[in-house]
């Protein structure tokens, strides 16, 4: 293959630790695919809190200075000498990357997947980090057809994954929430609750019969808690946010980074968007911001409750 032409693109770093008001947007030269690369014009960028916290002040200085963004949708713009099955206006989408947060980025050909023509690049931008963590959380606590889960944090964009699939899987879910999200839990086939005070016995209200999972999305204390108390097997207590507690009390704490998770969370990814094109696994997306407003979108996502995903559109 001829060699791809290098350009221009815009993208946001952070060149020190702290909050986002901190980065800047930049324009820099792209240049051409390596030969295991492909170039994708980004359509849309999915927004995951994760993007925020591995560079907020405290975390490690030293992979300073950090392009802002796992996963993108977008289509083909130039393809490496190497790369086979991805061609020049292909539509795609690829997860596990870095510097998703731009016009245009140069990512390994092997973290990139076929965008279903079914699913917006919005969707499809927002479909992987959520669902691959999900589906990692399923698999860490065994849950099988017949499990009763109770599932912390169930109306945000992991939890709304997790219910999706537990049903799959033939699992129940109760899952905790405010009551304005009430709708959301429901709508996914959870049984909803109210997190705070009282939460224990509302949750053991909500499932008589018991809890043989616990799921928690959120890490507080609360959930942790309350997770503990109403499962006894703590091997079968997933936690994607407190691991210090995990540490602490003998359970189970998943990162994305974790050699297991990482092999998992790569392996599931096929599955994943074939789900989502067949219309069984469903993004919600609250929103769209351009691009140059990466850090008013920040701030909403980080702000509590948006009412779906959020994504940058370059």
């Amino acid at each position: 293959m001829a060699p791809q032409r290098s350009g221009t693109a815009r993208r946001w770093m952070a060149r020190e630790l702290g909050s986002p008001e901190g980065w800047t947007l930049e324009e820099h030269d792209l240049p051409a695919p390596a030969a295991d690369q492909v170039t994708i014009e980004v359509r849309a960028a999915g927004m995951n809190p994760a993007d925020v916290k591995h560079v907020a002040a405290g975390t490690d200085a030293g992979r300073l200075p950090v392009a802002i963004g796992y996963e993108v949708a977008g289509v083909v713009a130039a393809v490496g000498s190497a790369v086979e099955g991805r061609a020049v206006g292909d539509e795609v989408l690829a997860f596990r990357i870095s510097g998703g947060y731009a016009s245009a980025v140069n990512v390994p050909a092997a973290d990139v997947l076929a965008k279903p023509a079914s699913l917006g690049f919005a969707e499809a931008a927002n479909l992987l980090l959520a669902g691959a963590t999900a589906a990692d959380m399923l698999r860490a606590a065994r849950v099988a057809s017949g499990d009763t889960v109770l599932l912390h944090g169930a109306s945000g964009a992991v939890g709304v994954s997790v219910l999706q699939q537990a049903r799959m899987l033939g699992a129940t879910v109760v899952g905790t929430a405010s009551p304005g999200r009430f709708a959301v839990v429901e709508g996914f086939g959870g049984t909803a609750v109210a997190h705070g005070d009282g939460l224990e016995q509302r949750a053991r209200d909500a499932a008589p019969s018991g809890y043989d999972v616990a799921l928690d999305a959120v890490g507080t204390d609360e959930a942790v808690d309350v997770s503990l108390a109403l499962v006894p097997d703590r091997t079968r207590v997933v936690t994607i946010a407190a691991r210090a507690r995990a540490q602490q009390d003998g359970f189970t704490a998943l990162a994305g980074a974790d050699p297991e998770s990482a092999r998992f969370r790569d392996g599931v990814r096929a599955r994943l968007v074939e789900l989502a094109g067949g219309g069984e696994l469903v993004v919600p997306v609250a929103r769209t911001y351009a691009l140059d407003d990466a850090q008013a979108a920040v701030a909403e996502l980080m702000g509590g409750h948006p009412g779906g995903k959020l994504a940058l559109v370059p």
